[in-house]
């Protein structure tokens, strides 16, 4: 009886630890492949493995890029579709086992969307229509979200003019993406066809209208240098911009929806333009570290050191991921792993990371998946 009561002990144990570092993973995917769209995977934050058997599967098409709510009790996604068929999902997921049920889709008003974010308050998801063609060219959005969830028709839609600077490439705007500052006062909307970021203030109490032009109303980047992803840092002091086509990283001072520059650096030292094709970039939880993907025939995250006090950055490692086009990667919750959607090579490669000095190691499993997109945690 005692031998039975300790191994029911040791076993209760095991499983609480086990759900203690254990998460799970949504994947995002391009289905013009063999992908089915949307999959939600099990992740030990201990072994650093993804489940090799999805935990669900979802029919969608191309949702490119994933949002979670602050309770991480909805999911939105894009449906980068062109033709007028962009469009935006919403999903539940259960808050007993993560299980996604879905809620809505509905027009993006425009095409190829490929980012979105919530506003501050959870009423809006702001979604950046890339927009291939450069007629009418890509555009911001606004979706009012009702209390359940539910994703309603746009009711603002905002279209810049492009620089031209690259004829093939900046022909028309294409909106990347759309964040918010940390106080929810102030929305950024990156537009790698008019080589600007456009800045609005959010009022989520004008529901026909609620964003409108900061003073002033962008900030200018370089002619050609395509910004694509912005990123602020926890106390909204600093952000960061990826420059897609130049492959550089900028970090600008932030102050009441102004960006200041105050650096900027190469991804990359070469000088052939297929290795510049910079991506994503996120922060660590601590702020510590900033990692950025540069895809091209570079494909390597570069990780960057970031100063306390100005929040400048510098170079500490360039990693191969292992694989083709890391459209974008994240960083698990327990710090120690980061993980890349390979898109073009078809898997996601998951890599040891010390959380100290915030390099990455080892690459501990590279798991089979077609055309990865966006990688979520909901843990």
């Amino acid at each position: 009886m005692k031998r039975q009561l300790t191994t029911l002990l040791i076993a209760s144990a095991m499983s609480v630890c086990a759900t203690a570092h254990s998460a799970q993973l949504l994947v995002g995917s391009y289905t013009d492949g063999a992908s089915e769209g949307l999959y939600r995977y099990a992740f030990s934050s201990v072994s650093g493995l993804i489940g090799e058997t999805p935990l669900q599967v979802l029919k969608s098409e191309n949702p490119s890029w994933l949002a979670l709510s602050v309770d991480k009790r909805l999911l939105f996604a894009v449906n980068e579709n062109g033709d007028g068929k962009g469009q935006a999902s919403s999903f539940s997921v259960s808050a007993k086992d993560g299980t996604l049920k879905p809620l809505s889709q509905v027009s993006s008003a425009g095409d190829e969307p490929t980012h979105a974010s919530l506003s501050h308050d959870q009423r809006y998801l702001f979604v950046a229509n890339y927009g291939v063609q450069p007629t009418p060219g890509g555009s911001l959005s606004v979706l009012p979200v009702d209390k359940a969830g539910k994703l309603q028709a746009s009711v603002q839609q905002d279209r810049h003019k492009a620089s031209g600077a690259n004829p093939q490439r900046q022909a028309g705007p294409h909106v990347h993406s759309v964040v918010s500052s940390p106080d929810g006062h102030f929305v950024f909307a990156s537009d790698l066809g008019a080589d600007k970021v456009f800045i609005y203030r959010y009022d989520g109490a004008s529901p026909k209208h609620p964003l409108s032009p900061a003073e002033p109303p962008s900030v200018d980047l370089p002619p050609g240098s395509g910004p694509r992803h912005l990123a602020f840092s926890s106390d909204g002091k600093q952000a960061y911009l990826t420059l897609e086509m130049s492959a550089q990283v900028v970090v600008f001072e932030h102050n009441d929806g102004k960006l200041t520059e105050r650096q900027r650096l190469p991804l990359t030292e070469q000088s052939d333009a297929a290795a510049k094709a910079a991506g994503a970039l996120h922060l660590s939880a601590d702020g510590r570290f900033l990692y950025v993907s540069n895809r091209g025939t570079a494909n390597e995250i570069v990780v960057f050191a970031v100063d306390d006090d100005s929040g400048k950055l510098m170079k500490v490692q360039q990693r191969g991921v292992e694989g083709d086009h890391p459209r974008e990667f994240t960083l698990d919750p327990s710090g120690k792993f980061l993980l890349v959607a390979n898109q073009k090579s078809n898997e996601i490669v998951v890599i040891r990371r010390d959380p100290r000095s915030g390099m990455l190691g080892e690459t501990v499993q590279k798991l089979p998946q077609a055309a990865p997109s966006d990688l979520k945690f909901v843990d």
